[in-house]
């Protein structure tokens, strides 16, 4: 009778290859999405990943633990940081350039406000179909060629929007508008991408927020510059001269931003800045499978709702910041300067959040509590901001988009990062960039949902149908699982270089050893 028959299901074979363990009964016993982390060839068997444990010794198997990875933190990695934060931010300036000086392109190009709205939406719109080949492209070619495509498509959408500045010519400026929010679908998700591959365990999250800070930058710029580069005058020509000085700065900078990346933006550095990043580098690419990660991460339960609340939440953070100008006109008329400079509080604010948050939870690490109360407040903030922007004192319009935007476009990097440790070891730009095309689908649902409500009832109305949403969202963040894998992986690697892990651990990294010579035959 065959020795260890109570086994066969869990591991029949001690030479499984990857994929066959994977597979297995054992395998689906672990935790989800912790198998196969690290495959490395030992002298007579294969490495068993992060997430294993092992209660038999089935085959003699003999487990030992693999040496600590060389770890290193170069300098240059800010450099990296900072560029695409730049590439990053000139994309979302040309996302809001319009809308925030609605009235005056409607009157310039003669078209209704819908017409305008899509000039934003389109940027939501075109990461759905693409942002599944662009991921595919980041596992295949890497964050260099992405950023670099992505600044290509940016740089060119720039240039063809001088040639828009004419009554006759919004076609023009629609498609000069569509091939930068092509550039969108390479930029928005690599913060947190482009945070572990560079950065130390101690400051992923404060690099993910500077990361996400660059888009928030950008919308600040985009909220603060058109209203005063481009004035409401009646002289059709002097308006369109105004509108042409702002095209022209902005294909100089998005020139200027390309021509950097070509030059110093680098895929990755020498050496992997943290064991967790050491271990996702040895998984081989042909046991990697890209549309087996994208079905393991939607097979990942709390991940799926932290995508719903995350797209509830930046939904409305796009629909606010479409239709700003529209509801801050039809309360204060003639406020337009004063309508960018609230969004730009709504910003300027966030970005403090985001910086905030980010270092709070690289001291801290408490993901899903953060997260929460986060979402709670951006909920308690739009409902305070319904209620009192209708009040005449723009003054306490300024001070509740302020403490808006502090929580709500502070959940940005949370909802990247918890990401991460949810779905830990799938690739940072997977995780990110499904969260995003979350945010996307609930924009333009959210913006058009509100503007037709705008149009039909009111502001207060429109701001209460986001804070319905916004209230399902944060009862739905209560109910995610707090499973902090990429915190388990970096504790356990060092816990295993040290000599202190037990056999119950569960992220170790053990070597499964073939026997030497094989047991005898049993009868």
């Amino acid at each position: 009778m065959p020795r260890n028959k109570a086994m066969k299901g869990n591991h029949a074979d001690c030479e499984l290859r990857g994929e066959e363990w994977s597979r297995s009964k054992a395998a689906k016993n672990l935790t989800p999405g912790l198998v196969s982390v690290q495959w490395s060839p030992g002298p007579f068997g294969k490495a068993i990943s992060i997430g294993s444990q092992f209660n038999d010794t089935s085959c003699d198997d003999q487990a030992e633990l693999v040496p600590k990875a060389e770890t290193k933190l170069y300098h240059r990695r800010w450099v990296m940081l900072f560029l695409f934060s730049g590439v990053s931010a000139s994309n979302a300036f040309m996302w809001l350039q319009y809308g925030i000086i609605s009235n005056i392109f409607m009157r310039f190009y003669n078209i209704d406000s819908m017409a305008i709205d899509w000039l934003a939406m389109i940027y939501l719109l075109t990461y759905i179909p693409l942002i599944l080949p662009v991921l595919w492209l980041l596992d295949n070619r890497g964050v260099r060629d992405v950023v670099l495509v992505g600044s290509a498509f940016n740089c060119i959408g720039a240039w063809i929007k001088i040639g828009s500045a004419g009554p006759d010519l919004f076609r023009v400026t629609f498609f000069g508008q569509f091939v930068c929010s092509v550039a969108t679908v390479f930029v928005l998700g690599i913060p947190s991408y482009l945070a572990s591959v560079w950065f130390g365990q101690k400051e992923v999250s404060t690099a993910c927020s500077i990361g996400v800070l660059g888009n928030q930058l950008g919308i600040a710029i985009g909220f603060l510059v058109p209203p005063i580069l481009v004035p409401n005058v009646d002289d059709m020509e002097e308006l369109a001269h105004h509108i042409q000085v702002m095209f022209y700065i902005t294909a100089g900078v998005a020139t200027f931003l390309f021509i950097l990346v070509v030059i110093v933006f680098q895929e990755r550095p020498e050496l992997p800045p943290t064991q967790a990043q050491a271990t996702a580098r040895s998984i081989p690419p042909e046991q990697y499978s890209y549309t087996a990660s994208i079905g393991r991460l939607l097979r990942n339960k709390p991940f799926i709702l932290l995508i719903i609340t995350y797209g509830l939440n930046v939904g409305c953070f796009y629909a606010v910041g479409t239709l700003l100008n529209r509801m801050i006109i039809e309360h204060y008329p003639g406020e337009e300067v004063n309508a960018g400079r609230i969004g730009l509080t709504i910003v300027i604010a966030g970005m403090v959040g985001s910086l905030i948050c980010g270092i709070w939870l690289d001291k801290t690490k408490t993901y899903k509590q953060t997260t929460l109360a986060v979402y709670l407040m951006s909920l308690v903030g739009m409902i305070i901001y319904a209620f009192t922007l209708s009040l005449g004192h723009l003054w306490v319009v300024f001070i509740t988009a302020g403490a808006l935007g502090f929580f709500m476009t502070g959940y940005l990097p949370l909802g990247f990062e918890f990401a991460v440790e949810l779905t830990y070891p799938e690739s940072e730009g997977t995780s990110s960039g499904l969260l995003n095309c979350s945010a996307q689908v609930f924009g333009i649902i959210f913006t058009i949902c509100q503007g037709k409500i705008i149009d039909k009832y009111n502001t207060l109305a429109g701001n209460i149908f986001l804070c319905v949403f916004l209230l399902i969202g944060t009862v739905m963040t209560g109910f995610i699982k707090s499973d902090l894998r990429r915190q388990n992986a970096n504790r356990l690697a060092r816990a295993a270089a040290e000599g202190q892990m037990s056999e119950q651990d569960y992220g170790a990294t053990a070597l499964i050893t073939r026997p030497q010579t094989p047991p005898p035959p049993q009868g």
